[in-house]
């Protein structure tokens, strides 16, 4: 049986002051994916949305072994980031895929696009803007059929 899996996507940037709300309601929709048997959860480990969804998952799947962490990282030279959370969580990921060897401008969107194909479910951080890579992905999911879980910022 393949395992249920959900992936995030969401900005970098938040807005200041609301990283504690926003934290809190995206551990509620980790937690429903759990309720709802996922327990395969992939993040693009980037900066703001991704890092904390990894963090949140990383946190439950120390107290449930059934949950894995997996990372999608958009091109190598990302691994070699001295983030120490970025460093912390990678190493605790059941896997970690790397879409492409060189930066490109479009290797975002190419992992944003495996992340959506391999889920049934998305949940998405979104501000509302209608560009961008968090817009993208959403649209993206949509046309796949995915549910999407939104949390509005």
């Amino acid at each position: 049986m393949t395992a249920k899996t959900c992936c995030v996507t969401g900005h970098r940037a938040l807005p200041p002051g609301r990283q504690l709300e926003i934290a809190s309601a995206l551990r509620d929709e980790v937690l429903r994916a759990v309720e709802d048997g996922y327990t395969r959860f992939i993040s693009g480990f980037a900066s703001g949305v991704d890092l904390m969804f990894a963090e949140i998952v990383d946190d439950l799947a120390r107290e449930n072994p059934a949950l894995e962490l997996h990372a999608a990282i958009p091109y190598r030279g990302r691994l070699h980031t001295r983030d120490p959370v970025f460093r912390r969580l990678i190493a605790r990921c059941k896997d970690v895929r790397v879409y492409s060897e060189t930066y490109s401008s479009d290797c975002y969107f190419v992992r944003n696009r495996a992340m959506v194909e391999q889920s049934q479910r998305v949940i998405a951080v979104y501000d509302g803007r209608s560009r961008g890579g968090t817009a993208y992905t959403i649209r993206r999911a949509y046309e796949l059929g995915r549910e999407v879980r939104l949390v509005l910022i």
